[in-house]
């Protein structure tokens, strides 16, 4: 609409928790956008009240993306790679949770506008796993390692605010008004030369996203490793069991 692609996560029953079917639906959306010369920016958005609660964990505990390791185009690696290599600019209007990649894609979009009430947090390590999608790298170097190993190695959630003065994000927005703030800030590309974006977009990331690329890769390989680890089994049994986990005996 109005040359903006919009791509919503539109499962608020379960709090936008992504699936694999998800994630590819996504990995697609993103490059038909790309390769579509009517598009000038894509918007990422989800439900009032809800960006997303991360990965599904009955859906992650069935399958996990630890399988792109050995299988690159997985739906969750094609998604990462969709996200990092689109050319157009992405636009992110966040409300409510955002959690695990809910955080992590943030740092791969172009601008990012948050809601005053949203809650920001990447907990793989209480999940007995480790940082994704390259957050080991940008979120220290966004934040600085202090504050990248309160957010990664403690899991502690950060307000919008927070984000702000990390280096986040570009704004925070009033709940209501912040969907309609990104799509202004998206429709702005249409009165822009498209190449000039697109060769903007490049030089300011091309160097970092070859980078981006190999931290993928190394995430990945030591993500799978902790899949298999007790203490992530112990970390999904408490999930779906509904209790605290107990990491004293590791």
């Amino acid at each position: 609409h109005n040359g903006v692609a919009s791509i919503e996560i539109a499962r608020p029953e379960k709090k936008n928790a992504l699936t694999q079917a998800m994630y590819q639906d996504m990995a697609d959306a993103l490059l038909a956008a790309n390769q579509d010369n009517t598009v000038r920016a894509v918007l990422i958005t989800g439900q009032p009240g809800i960006f997303t609660s991360g990965n599904d964990i009955e859906d992650f505990a069935a399958r996990g993306p630890g399988e792109g390791v050995s299988n690159p185009n997985s739906p969750v690696f094609q998604f990462m790679r969709a996200l990092v290599s689109c050319e157009k600019p992405v636009i992110a209007a966040v409300t409510g949770a955002a959690i695990g990649i809910g955080t992590t894609l943030l740092m791969h979009c172009d601008f990012v506008y948050v809601a005053d009430d949203a809650r920001l947090a990447m907990p793989f390590v209480s999940l007995g796993l480790v940082p994704e999608f390259a957050s080991s790298l940008l979120a220290p170097n966004l934040m600085g390692y202090p504050k990248a190993a309160e957010k990664l190695m403690l899991g502690e959630p950060f307000t919008p605010e927070e984000a702000l003065e990390c280096g986040l994000i570009n704004a925070v927005i009033a709940g209501p008004e912040v969907l309609n703030h990104a799509r202004r800030i998206a429709e702005r590309f249409n009165a822009l030369p498209p190449g000039a974006v697109r060769d903007t977009k490049k030089l300011l990331r091309g160097k970092r996203d070859a980078q981006v690329y190999e931290v993928i890769k190394a995430e990945a390989e030591i993500f799978a490793a902790r899949l298999q680890s007790p203490e992530a089994k112990e970390a999904f049994q408490a999930f779906f069991q509904k209790r605290k986990p107990d990491f004293s005996k590791f």
